[in-house]
């Protein structure tokens, strides 16, 4: 088969840990968005849905960071923080060791990727599911772009793992959804946490959605970081998931400021059929 649905959305975690200190008006119309979201994921019948994050020191540290990083187990759980703060039961998520393996074999034929058989899905994963798959009953397999410590990888080798990705999917026979998430600019854990760049997050949802390549990699880390802060070397899996939408133009579907929440929290789908 082939890619069957591909978006992105945020994943901060006081979208569901915060979520009775939101505006009420702005927080029902963002989680409008991500029900439609579920909405349509569920219409296109994915048999496992990757789902492409920024791991937060969760899983991998200093001592072994990987660029690039699938998981290939049967079973993951999460979400590792504690469950009362980020708002979230903690579950047995299911995955598919069988279509890991052949997804993170096709994949090689374009990028180098580590992968883990074990894996403690954080706030990257478990917000987004929450709302995309809340039955927990589509297999999961879980992509992770080093985007917290530097070296990190160039935009051009995040977009050239994307299409690496949908050459996966191209030669699986399943079904495949790929779901990128990650907060846009974003200061956290720093002073300036709260802090957001709504011009910039703006301007570049829109290079997201005309699949402009050379505009979503005319970006340098010095400057991403002085305008988008830290947080904003999670444009990595935005770029991954424009690359394996193969020219496809996208929707935002919803894309704004909620200060609580500490990002511009966005919902966007590519239109694979255009």
């Amino acid at each position: 088969m082939s890619l069957v649905f591909a978006g992105v959305c945020s994943h901060a975690p006081g979208i569901t840990g915060r979520s009775e200190q939101a505006d009420p008006d702005v927080r029902d119309r963002f989680y409008a968005a991500f029900d439609q979201m579920r909405v349509d994921l569920e219409a296109s019948r994915p048999d496992a849905v990757v789902i492409i994050a920024a791991e937060h020191f969760a899983n991998f540290f200093m001592n072994n960071m990987p660029t690039f990083a699938i998981g290939m187990a049967d079973t993951y759980e999460g979400p590792i923080e504690d469950p009362g703060w980020l708002g979230i039961a903690r579950q047995q998520v299911p995955g598919s060791a069988d279509i890991s393996r052949r997804f993170i074999s096709e994949v090689m034929h374009g990028s180098d990727v580590s992968y883990a058989e074990e894996w403690k899905f954080d706030h990257g994963i478990m917000v987004p599911l929450h709302f995309l798959t809340p039955g927990y009953d589509v297999p999961i397999i879980p992509v992770n772009i080093n985007c917290q410590g530097p070296p990190l990888t160039p935009l051009h080798r995040a977009w050239q793992f994307g299409e690496s990705i949908r050459a996966a999917c191209d030669a699986l026979p399943e079904r495949i959804a790929v779901i990128s998430t990650g907060g846009i600019s974003h200061w956290p854990a720093t002073p300036d946490s709260g802090k957001i760049n709504v011009e910039w997050d703006l301007d570049f949802m829109d290079r997201w959605c005309r699949n402009d390549r050379d505009a979503l990699l005319d970006y340098d880390d010095l400057t991403v970081y002085a305008d988008a802060g830290q947080g904003g070397f999670e444009i990595r899996t935005f770029i991954a998931a424009a690359a394996a939408a193969g020219g496809a133009k996208g929707t935002v579907h919803f894309c704004e400021p909620i200060p609580i929440f500490a990002v511009s929290c966005t919902v966007a789908t590519y239109d694979l059929n255009r």
